[in-house]
């Protein structure tokens, strides 16, 4: 099912259609697939949306270590790295969770966002282009590629 999604995401071109799409693989990565591990996931989510990122960080911390192949995990934990501030752990995380699942849209804008914040022009627009691939149409994404482009010459 997840194939399906993306394969319509990377055919999708009406804002709408990306953003039904999107859920509809969130959906699926929004299961660690144990109501243990599902519970901790939320707990965590929780925290995030409190602002409370130690917890968050403990919480998908725990589910690295419990469910190192879920990729959800790793990319929670780095956007509680990220929001808190630490980068270079965001980074590391961001990278563990594209290696279970390199079409994962939201660590790649995460990773561009990063990439831009620290001035690194090159490297955002490489990640940018692996987003492109998953879906051209992706809303915003080609003004950022055409101004990244004319920044890099």
């Amino acid at each position: 099912m997840l194939d399906d999604l993306f394969a319509r995401l990377r055919e999708a071109t009406a804002p709408a259609e990306i953003a039904t799409l999107q859920d509809g693989i969130w959906q699926i990565w929004l299961s660690a697939g144990h109501p243990l591990l599902d519970k901790r996931l939320e707990t965590g989510m929780r925290a995030l949306s409190a602002d409370d990122y130690t917890l968050a960080i403990q919480e998908f911390g725990f589910l690295v270590e419990a469910a190192p192949d879920y990729a959800e995990g790793w990319n929670k934990r780095a956007t509680a790295h990220y929001l808190r501030g630490e980068y270079k752990a965001a980074l590391r995380d961001v990278r563990e969770t594209l290696r279970r699942e390199p079409r994962h849209f939201g660590a790649l804008s995460g990773w561009a966002n990063m990439l831009r914040a620290l001035g690194d022009a090159p490297g955002t627009l490489r990640v940018l282009l692996r987003l492109e691939a998953l879906c051209p149409a992706w809303p915003g994404l080609q003004d950022q590629l055409r101004t990244l482009r004319e920044e890099l010459g």
